[in-house]
């Protein structure tokens, strides 16, 4: 017995340490409650066992011809009170005929002599061999025998004859518009009255223009504004045009003081060649004027060319 207890004690785990108490746990003080709310609301929702619902009464199940509609009852003839007659005509009612007519030979006439019906055509299915009219099944080319086939309809004309008129009436009114707001056209007769400088011409006050400071002092009026030099510049190119469009064109500038004057001329005279169905050909050659020799004022102003050619080759020239 000691050996066997020596062996058990030998094969045996060392005993653990023990260890320290855990703490109890947390238990909430409304447990009970929350356990009796549960049961109480538990037993709304139990479906097994009897139902606790009242059982329906044998009067209020469905009945045969419950769901027809029910006439009105009759209604009684009061003291005194009577109902009037219905308009309907009694079952005994026979009405009095007194023309006779036999519609049988009448209607073996009409069919003898009404004309035939015209066999209306069939289409039939060879699948399962049914039958079908032949005019709605779209087999006939109905539509296109008909005799307004390929015609506008009328009330297409007619709103594409509204839609004409008012855009013609829109662009009327937008040119009418645009006349208003442009500046008016004048003719040649008066833009030659309305430029024309008279002697007398006081010209224009100061206070219309700007002109640079150093003239300040210097200036007491403008006599010709430079808009109507370029007008007229302008003019004068037009007028050369119509004369000369179809020739070529030579120009001789006066040096010194007619240089400014002949490039804007030639400038314009340019322009209206771009813009127009005819190109002119423009040739600017330079002369120079002398009328006086020293101090001495000449007779005859003697004319200088700044080119080495003579004038003889500009006298069939324009």
């Amino acid at each position: 017995m000691a050996t066997q207890s020596a062996q058990k004690g030998a094969s045996d785990p060392p005993p653990r340490p023990e260890q320290p108490g855990k703490p109890a746990r947390y238990i909430s003080k409304y447990r009970e409650f929350v356990k009796h709310e549960a049961v109480k609301n538990k037993s709304q929702w139990k479906t097994m066992g009897p139902a606790k619902v009242a059982v329906p009464s044998p009067n209020d199940f469905l009945q045969k011809h419950s769901k027809e509609p029910k006439l009105a009852p009759k209604k009684k003839e009061e003291d005194g009170k009577k109902l009037l007659p219905l308009s309907v005509p009694q079952r005994t009612y026979r009405p009095v005929i007194r023309i006779k007519k036999n519609f049988i030979i009448k209607n073996a006439v009409a069919v003898i002599r009404g004309v035939p019906k015209k066999p209306r055509p069939f289409c039939v299915d060879t699948r399962q061999g049914d039958k079908y009219p032949l005019e709605p099944s779209g087999l006939v080319p109905k539509y296109i025998k008909k005799k307004n086939y390929g015609v506008t309809p009328k009330y297409v004309t007619r709103r594409n004859e509204e839609i004409k008129r008012e855009e013609e009436e829109y662009e009327a009114s937008v040119l009418e518009q645009l006349k208003k707001k442009a500046m008016k056209t004048l003719s040649d007769e008066e833009r030659t009255n309305i430029l024309k400088i008279s002697d007398n011409w006081p010209g224009y006050s100061l206070d219309l223009f700007t002109y640079p400071q150093h003239y300040y002092g210097d200036l007491e009026y403008v006599l010709i504004p430079h808009g109507i030099i370029v007008d007229r510049t302008e003019r004068l190119a037009k007028d050369i045009m119509q004369d000369l469009g179809d020739n070529d064109i030579v120009v001789l500038c006066v040096l010194k003081g007619g240089y400014k004057f002949c490039a804007d001329l030639v400038e314009h005279i340019k322009n209206l060649s771009r813009n127009s169905e005819r190109f002119i050909s423009m040739k600017v050659d330079f002369v120079r004027l002398k009328s006086y020799h020293g101090v001495l004022l000449l007779s005859i102003c003697l004319l200088q060319t700044c080119l080495p050619s003579p004038l003889q080759l500009f006298k069939s020239s324009n």
